[in-house]
């Protein structure tokens, strides 16, 4: 296993429901966390579930981000995100943690993918780290570990709130409430107030709620990491 290595993976879905919108990922959501894992000198590998560019949703771009600025500045780190790796080409066994950025492209392709689920039970089940952020958490649904249970079933989460989707308006695009499945799941749901940063730590499991929580769940990985 390599000593510290990070896979960030994002949404290849483009299509925010029948509405004709478009969607993806949220583009804060990879790039800080990714700051906090490299500033902390820890390799982070950009994958999505196609391979290649994934989908950004727009108005992940539309706000002055400093982190989002810092990123896309270096080449080095934007050609991660331009050139996505594709997650079933890839080695679990490589990896100490793994971190599924939101966005809502996420809600369409996370939670039905068998290789994105049997990569995150591989790396949980490898004393790994699991993380998940915004909408990233739709990806932790369906992972079930060797035992049959899933892997969420009576751990503390959190992720974007059923508050939250009323309040952006999509509640009736969204294929399912995230909030509801995680706790249909057996997951114990934690909230903040609409937008305020919230991350929950549950043994080697990391959610963050929102946007505004994306930079703690890098730190709380980066911890746990060190930690090792």
């Amino acid at each position: 296993m390599a000593a510290e290595k990070v896979l960030i993976v994002v949404t290849s879905h483009s299509q925010m429901g029948t509405t004709g919108e478009k969607t993806g990922y949220w583009m804060g959501e990879v790039t800080h966390p990714y700051k906090e894992l490299v500033d902390a000198g820890i390799e982070v590998d950009i994958a999505s579930i196609a391979g290649g560019k994934a989908p950004v949703d727009e108005r992940s771009l539309a706000e002055a981000d400093a982190t989002n600025q810092w990123f896309m500045a270096n080449n080095q780190h934007n050609t991660k995100l331009q050139q996505t790796l594709k997650l079933a080409d890839l080695t679990a066994s490589e990896y100490k943690a793994v971190l599924f950025a939101g966005g809502h492209g996420t809600m369409w392709d996370f939670p039905q993918d068998k290789v994105l689920q049997q990569f995150a039970a591989d790396i949980y089940q490898n004393n790994g780290i699991v993380a998940a952020v915004c909408h990233g958490p739709a990806a932790l649904l369906n992972i079930k570990l060797a035992d049959g249970r899933y892997l969420i079933a009576g751990k503390q989460v959190t992720g974007f709130t059923n508050a939250e989707e009323e309040q952006v308006k999509l509640t009736q695009v969204v294929p399912f409430s995230l909030q509801d499945q995680l706790v249909q799941r057996g997951a114990h749901f934690n909230a903040a107030a609409n937008w305020q940063a919230k991350v929950v730590v549950d043994q080697r499991l990391v959610t963050g709620q929102n946007p505004q929580s994306a930079a703690a769940v890098g730190q709380a990985m980066v911890s746990l990491l060190k930690a090792k």
